[in-house]
């Protein structure tokens, strides 16, 4: 019987998958939101879960054992600092995938965000604001 038998098929060797997952756990905790097939977003929320759960605990062992998992130590710092504080109500359900509805273009995969249920867009005046702080950096370094 395959009771609880979970094997992910995406294609890769199981070393790269662990790998891919760890380091799209990694963004999504530096980001807030990540864009992924929907294949990755499932798996991906799986361990992004389980890394949130282990932050709330917030001991020194649970620490190195994100630290184990995802093998960057600045995303566990921000993780147990700063996201597992934002959820320490809440029993569950740290993430939520939203289908964009469109396809990638190489192989027509169905892609989707896979963001952090407290994950706010920002407003237009953020964004135009932020990227006139880019280009005034660019412009810097390039005149440096």
């Amino acid at each position: 019987m395959r009771h609880r038998k979970r094997k992910i098929q995406i294609g890769r060797r199981p070393d790269h998958v662990r790998a891919l997952f760890a380091n799209q756990v990694c963004s999504l905790i530096e980001n807030g939101r990540i864009c992924t097939t929907i294949t990755k977003a499932k798996e991906t929320r799986r361990l992004a879960e389980k890394m949130i759960t282990l932050g709330k605990k917030g001991t020194l062992h649970h620490r190195r054992l994100a630290i184990s998992k995802l093998g960057n130590t600045t995303a566990v710092h921000k993780l147990f600092e700063e996201v597992a504080g934002r959820f320490q109500d809440v029993q569950g359900g740290y993430t939520r995938i939203i289908r964009c509805g469109q396809r990638r273009r190489g192989d027509g995969a169905e892609m989707c965000y896979l963001e952090l249920t407290d994950y706010e867009l920002p407003t237009a005046e953020e964004a135009t604001e932020e990227a006139e702080e880019t280009t005034e950096e660019v412009v810097e370094a390039a005149a440096e």
